[in-house]
């Protein structure tokens, strides 16, 4: 259901070389330099893990496609509770500490292929 990446690395692999190491993509443009800079500020590296900071000081796991797939799957039919539309599922899904950047979109997309949702 999500979007997978087309070089095969997942959404956060800059930033997280970034962080670690302090380099850029080879192939990295100026304003995309500033932009992953900008975009390293919020995010923590800890333990080989990624993790997105909060306005709280809470910190909330970075994860790739095929992470997210199985998360969203989870918490909107399994264990975690009853069918629920994608901005419900988001917020859930951020609750319980994951995080990606497409996470709205994919959420609402998932909830419209949801095949139970649409007998409701």
């Amino acid at each position: 259901m999500v979007e997978e990446e087309l070089d095969g690395e997942p959404w956060f692999h800059d930033i997280k070389e970034y962080i670690r190491m302090g380099v850029y993509p080879i192939q990295a443009t100026g304003d995309q330099k500033r932009t992953i800079q900008r975009l390293a500020s919020g995010f923590f590296f800890s333990g080989g893990v990624l993790y997105k900071r909060t306005p709280d000081l809470g910190l909330l796991r970075c994860i790739d496609a095929t992470q997210a797939t199985a998360v969203m799957t989870e918490v909107h039919s399994g264990v975690c509770g009853t069918h629920m539309s994608g901005y419900v599922l988001a917020k859930k899904i951020l609750r319980a500490g994951y995080y990606w950047l497409t996470m709205k979109r994919d959420c609402i997309t998932f909830v419209r292929k949801c095949h139970q949702f649409m007998e409701i």
